[in-house]
């Protein structure tokens, strides 16, 4: 269900939370303000789970191609760092100006580790690009993974021990 007014509202609080990160930028970076590695505030989203048989981690990188994409595992951490580039055209010098109203995704580099146990497979580390999304499987070793265990019914047979040995001439009652 759109309402505009909740949008409106969201809008306002994205726009004050881009201002707010923006002013940040400026009064602790000043000397870099102005140039693009102010960009590389973009953490692009993340979904981190784990399966029976492995973790997979997910993440959101629209408008990046997967030729900038880099991912390394080392000591137990899986980096994934990435550019994407400029989302608005570039101004050229004999066109008309460029005029922007809204320019809110944001181009750079990113850069996302996780650390994952010492229970994985490195060797079979596999990465997936499909919409926009980087799906990244990182299978566990097989000591690791989870297992059903049977439990096993043994009989047990009751024997009776008399006190009597076996030989011994019993009582009868008369």
């Amino acid at each position: 269900m759109y309402n505009p007014a909740l949008n409106s509202v969201l809008d306002r609080m994205l726009s004050m939370s881009r201002a707010m990160d923006e002013a940040v930028v400026d009064r602790i970076f000043p000397a870099v303000a102005d140039v693009p590695a102010r960009s590389q505030l973009w953490l692009p989203p993340v979904d981190t789970y784990q399966t029976d048989k492995a973790f997979v981690i997910e993440a959101d990188l629209p408008g990046v191609h997967p030729e900038n994409v880099e991912i390394n595992f080392a000591n137990h951490t899986l980096t994934i760092n990435g550019t994407r580039g400029p989302t608005l055209p570039a101004q050229e010098k004999d066109k008309a100006q460029l005029q922007v109203f809204t320019a809110e995704r944001v181009a750079g580099s990113f850069s996302r580790s996780i650390r994952l146990p010492d229970s994985v497979d490195v060797e079979k580390i596999e990465a997936n690009f499909s919409h926009g999304v980087l799906s990244v499987t990182v299978p566990k070793l097989p000591s690791a993974q989870s297992r059903k265990i049977a439990v096993q019914v043994k009989e047990v047979r009751e024997v009776k021990e008399s006190k009597e040995p076996k030989d011994a001439p019993r009582a009868v009652k008369g």
